[in-house]
């Protein structure tokens, strides 16, 4: 398998100080060139629904919304070799260098959307970061185990981070 690189830039901006890392993006999200591009994943309507606000639908208002939120989009992964989309798969992972992320904004937590994510940021980035992430249920499609309302409740942590920026 040839390994897949990742394809798109980070969202953030120098207000951000929480960083929300998947672990590479999806074919799906590859294709449309942005983070939980595929009509199924659950991340832009639970997010949504912990900040009290209408899913954002386009490329643009996506970034508007997290942008406004003091919320970075990021994965850790720069690279791997991957079958489809699923992380149980992942081989050969190359880890984003956050070095640039992390010096334009002042990032005080990061969440990892799912097991995966947070295994291979703990091991490969966080000796580098020096920041912890706080794992979150995958909002996938393949993660059918936890109910939409189950996902908002895990995902209120992140309003909470927000509302105690400085």
């Amino acid at each position: 398998m040839t390994p897949v690189v990742h394809p798109f830039l980070p969202v953030y901006d120098a207000a951000s100080r929480v960083l929300i890392l998947g672990t590479m993006p999806s074919p799906v999200s590859r294709a449309q060139a942005f983070y939980y591009a595929h009509p199924r994943n659950r991340f832009w309507p639970i997010l949504a629904a912990v900040f009290g606000e209408p899913p954002p639908v386009s490329k643009e208002n996506r970034i508007r919304f997290v942008l406004s939120r003091h919320i970075a989009l990021w994965d850790v992964l720069a690279s791997c070799v991957i079958d489809g989309a699923a992380d149980h798969t992942i081989k050969n992972p190359e880890p984003n260098d956050f070095a640039p992320l992390l010096r334009a904004a002042k990032i005080t937590r990061v969440f990892t959307t799912g097991n995966k994510a947070f295994t291979l940021y703990t091991r490969l980035c966080f000796p580098h970061t020096g920041l912890a992430a706080t794992p979150l249920p995958s909002t996938s499609p393949a993660n059918q185990r936890m109910s939409f309302d189950d996902l908002v409740t895990a995902y209120r942590v992140i309003k909470a981070a927000t509302e105690t920026v400085p």
